[in-house]
């Protein structure tokens, strides 16, 4: 199933949502994976101008996460298009993903869709490097705040002087100016959710219990939140008929297969028994019902060759990239 065959589901959605549908998939294969990134947002523009002013959009997503600034960004440009925005989950919207969620008016979950933590990670250049080739690992915001409470807290350590201490040990660990840029997020991530989530919850302390639950009480990134769980905290879930729930079901089968998502993604799997092989896999799509496709691909050619080895020349398989990035398809 490819992009034709899911333009006519879009359109079935669209007839029972009475919408205009789009669609947003970063990838979460293994080895393939992508994320929600402010290159999406000229894609949406195309997609948004075909569309023009509409009563209510329907956005199909499914992602691990991303930049929340970007998140931000496309929830704040699809609503200058539509009076109405509701968000459907085939399977998960995490992080960022269900930041852009908190952005709708109502938020279509199957049966198996999961949210989860909104808490974001720090890249920076400065993050602490790990492991032989001293890669750069991000740094939870939330890791940080449970490491000062755990302290204050846990620990009861009230003395000024001993608290400058814990603070003084871990700038040792992360740098002085990632610790300041992730104060800096943990307040943004709240006010930008603060900001988002008025289109469903209007009660103030209702929506400061979401936040802290979403953004700390939740006690692990990885927690997944379901749609009884997400309506129990007060987000606007609906549940889709059973008509709707086989469309979204063949949508997500569509771009899974095409994605791969179920296949972690092997080099020795590319190149086979061959000296040589080219690829070119989807990794991310934009799209919609109006006809106007996005992928977001990799291409690159898989070579094998002989390096020097401790124990003699051993084969190793490189892989020179020859395109990385979204084309129209």
């Amino acid at each position: 199933m490819n992009y034709a065959a899911r333009r006519r589901l879009y359109r079935a959605i669209e007839r029972d949502r009475e919408s205009r549908v789009l669609a947003f998939v970063t990838g979460d294969r293994q080895g393939m994976e992508t994320q929600i990134a402010g290159d999406c947002v000229n894609l949406f523009v195309e997609l948004l101008d075909q569309i023009g002013p509409t009563k209510r959009i329907s956005l199909v997503l499914h992602t691990n996460g991303g930049q929340t600034s970007a998140a931000w960004r496309l929830v704040n440009l699809i609503r200058t298009f539509c009076d109405e925005l509701e968000v459907i989950i085939p399977l998960k919207a995490m992080s960022a993903g269900t930041l852009i969620s908190l952005g709708a008016d109502r938020v279509v979950m199957t049966k198996q869709a999961a949210l989860g933590p909104i808490d974001p990670s720090l890249n920076h250049p400065l993050n602490p490097a790990v492991g032989p080739q001293q890669q750069r690992v991000p740094v939870s915001v939330e890791a940080v705040r449970g490491y000062m409470d755990a302290a204050r807290e846990d620990l009861k350590v009230t003395d000024a002087n001993a608290l400058a201490n814990v603070l003084i040990d871990l700038s040792s660990k992360i740098h002085p100016l990632v610790l300041g840029e992730i104060f800096r997020s943990r307040a943004q991530i709240r006010f930008l959710a603060g900001k988002l989530i008025k289109y469903q919850v209007d009660d103030e302390e209702k929506v400061k219990s979401i936040i802290d639950f979403l953004c700390a009480d939740s006690g692990s990134h990885d927690y997944t939140i379901n749609r009884r769980e997400a309506a129990a905290m007060g987000l606007r879930v609906v549940k889709p008929s059973d008509s709707l729930y086989a469309l979204i079901k063949k949508v997500h089968a569509s771009y899974s297969d095409e994605m791969k998502l179920l296949q972690p993604f092997s080099p020795q799997v590319v190149i086979g028994a061959a000296a040589q092989s080219n690829y070119s896999e989807v990794r991310g799509l934009v799209e919609g019902s109006g006809g106007v496709s996005f992928a977001c691909i990799s291409e690159g050619i898989m070579t094998r060759s002989q390096v020097p080895g401790p124990m003699g020349p051993q084969e190793a398989i490189t892989d020179q990239r020859t395109f990385e990035g979204w084309r129209r398809i």
